[in-house]
């Protein structure tokens, strides 16, 4: 039987083309919602985030039932879980992004303004950037595209599974147990995007 991948639908994210790079990679049942009960009982989950910190939590915790059915799923069950952009960030424990807002702190850390040491250098970072795989993660290394002005620190560094440096270096994927989430866009980064959706699929 084949997995069930919920691309959970709570008004924040790029869902069309996350479904849609999914299908490319080998999912065969790419299920994207906003129904608890199928977020809760799905094999994979991707959350995906698009807009500021705040937005994304606010919509998410509005949305009835999807914050515990993501804990039911990912923390109890133990699902594999890709949060994507602002959809990785929404796992640290707060964000600093038009104020102090808490995350989910699924992997305590926090979330903070990019400040490259290069004025020159332009906030939002948008366009391609090299990945590099960090703390002998062994992941596969390449170009990926970024839209972020916030990076995602977690507390635990021993997380950060690949980098990419914009005036500095900054988390790109991080990842603890079950729990993976990418900084970049893999639905946008064409030949490394479609790499890396296979390999979570397959891990």
């Amino acid at each position: 039987m084949s997995e069930r991948i919920a691309v959970v639908d709570y008004g924040a994210g790029n869902l069309r083309s996350a479904a849609r790079a999914l299908a490319a990679a080998g999912a065969s049942d790419v299920d994207v919602t906003s129904d608890p009960a199928r977020i809760a009982s799905a094999d994979r989950i991707v959350l995906p985030g698009v807009g500021a910190f705040a937005q994304c939590i606010t919509a998410l915790r509005q949305a009835s039932g999807i914050e515990a059915a993501l804990a039911d799923a990912v923390q109890r069950r133990r699902v594999p879980f890709l949060g994507i952009c602002v959809g990785m960030q929404l796992l640290a424990s707060e964000g600093h992004e038009h104020g102090v807002h808490s995350g989910l702190g699924w992997l305590p850390g926090k979330v903070t303004r990019l400040t490259p040491d290069n004025p020159a250098l332009k906030i939002p970072h948008m366009g391609w950037n090299q990945v590099s795989a960090a703390n002998g993660s062994g992941l596969a290394e390449g170009d990926a595209y970024f839209v972020h002005s916030y990076r995602f620190d977690p507390d635990d560094a021993g997380d950060v599974r690949a980098t990419s440096d914009h005036g500095g270096v900054f988390p790109a994927i991080v990842a603890r147990g079950n729990i993976t989430g990418v900084q970049f866009h893999p639905e946008k980064s064409q030949a490394y995007g479609l790499a890396f959706l296979k390999n979570w699929l397959s891990a």
